[in-house]
């Protein structure tokens, strides 16, 4: 295991070159639909996963949490890379609108509709109440083809859903689209509303997925990349 543990960390060690764009400085050379990303030799995959209660859990609860948080770990693969995500960002309203506000009806209810309504954007326009908290994990492996990484992650994906859904955590594997929208959403702050990319488009165009998430030119720090969630 150790050996294993000392490889990977050797093969991790890539060189930097300083990128002649923005859209090479995202370390994404090559993707799938499915949402495994290739940078090099590594291949990644990522989860999104819900936040269980433990601050209100009883004893007994928090110690199986605890134990089940800890048997997770334990299974994961050491020849793989396991990166967990905390990803702070401000409620994005449109979609607060869309999606959670209850829409006129035009009957004697709407006047009910729209008190709560009212209420419920009060309560996002509070500033402890406008940041939303979506949490990740990513898997990195070494492989030498696109099938040997396909057949790791489908083994360990399963693997890591079973064991959070058992923490009573919420899973769901993110496609390319995805994705690449929270990459769009961190390097674009303030234009999250703006994000629309169809993968389809971007090869009948000829055009590279990066135009549709890089920032602007002028508004970069080129430095060591950031990996991809």
């Amino acid at each position: 295991m150790i050996r294993t543990l000392q490889n990977t960390i050797k093969q991790d060690k890539e060189c930097f070159a300083v990128p002649k764009s923005v859209q090479e400085a995202i370390p994404i050379h090559r993707l799938w639909p499915d949402g495994i990303f290739q940078f090099g030799t590594k291949y990644s995959k990522t989860i999104r996963f819900s936040d269980i209660n433990y601050a209100i859990a009883s004893k007994e609860d928090k110690t199986s949490m605890f134990l089940g948080y800890s048997e997770l770990l334990n299974a994961l693969d050491t020849g793989s890379t396991t990166k967990i995500t905390i990803n702070n960002k401000r409620l994005n309203r449109e979609n607060f609108r869309r999606e959670i506000l209850l829409p006129r009806q035009d009957d004697y209810l709407d006047g009910y509709r729209a008190e709560y309504n009212a209420m419920l954007m009060d309560k996002v326009t509070d500033s402890s109440n406008s940041v939303v908290q979506e949490r990740y994990i990513t898997l990195s492996v070494h492989r030498k083809s696109i099938e040997e990484a396909r057949t790791f992650f489908d083994r360990v994906t399963a693997d890591v859903t079973s064991r959070l859904n058992h923490l009573d955590s919420h899973c769901e594997e993110l496609d390319a689209v995805e994705r690449l929208r929270v990459l769009h959403d961190f390097y674009r702050t303030g234009e999250e509303t703006e994000y629309h990319l169809s993968l389809r488009d971007c090869m009948r165009k000829g055009v590279s997925f990066k135009d549709a998430i890089c920032p602007d030119l002028s508004l970069i720090h080129i430095s060591e990349p950031t990996r991809p969630y």
